[in-house]
């Protein structure tokens, strides 16, 4: 099996998806792949690489990996590029985190309810109960060097994009689109 230079840094992410083995084995998997490349535009999306519970279920050739969720149970889908992979990584491992360039990712199916996180904490115990629980509609997430993120506001109520996970290395700037 071919695989893009995406993937190694996204293998980890299965850490984070290691409990969607049950509800994909629910579903039909040609719902989820449509499902995870919904994600993002159709341009982007039609020829992404699909991965489910860590491993690729349809190949793609454009270097954008879609996946059904987020974190395990939120029906988050998500499509990355090569720097989001990597971050995505980072916060699997709990590890530390710099941008090595600008990284962009598609959420435009947004999240469903209960499908929210903690807007400070990547690995707030309880997110749907975080003082600063945020669910997002549709958005977009733009990596940048954390530098060029000061003086933003981290409020998503501000009616325009904020900064998620402000004083992690795992900041990000997130763009509500409709």
């Amino acid at each position: 099996m071919k695989v893009n230079s995406l993937l190694g840094p996204v293998t980890a992410l299965a850490i984070l998806s290691a409990g969607f083995g049950t509800a994909a084995a629910a579903e039909n998997l040609d719902e989820l792949i449509a499902h995870s490349r919904a994600a993002a535009p159709a341009a982007i999306g039609a020829d992404a690489t699909v991965m489910v519970n860590g491993e690729v279920v349809a190949e793609g050739s454009n270097g954008w990996t879609c996946m059904p969720e987020v974190m395990p149970g939120d029906g988050a889908a998500v499509c990355i590029d090569a720097v989001w992979g990597e971050m995505m990584a980072a916060v699997g491992a709990k590890a530390p985190f710099s941008a090595s360039g600008v990284g962009l990712s598609y959420m435009l199916l947004g999240e469903p309810p209960g499908g929210g996180v903690s807007n400070s904490d990547p690995y707030h115990e309880d997110p749907t109960n975080a003082d600063d629980y945020v669910e997002t509609g549709p958005h977009l997430m733009l990596i940048v060097p954390k530098e060029l993120l000061e003086g933003m506001t981290d409020d998503p109520s501000s009616g325009g994009p904020y900064v998620m996970w402000k004083d992690t290395d795992y900041a990000h700037l997130m763009i509500p689109v409709k």
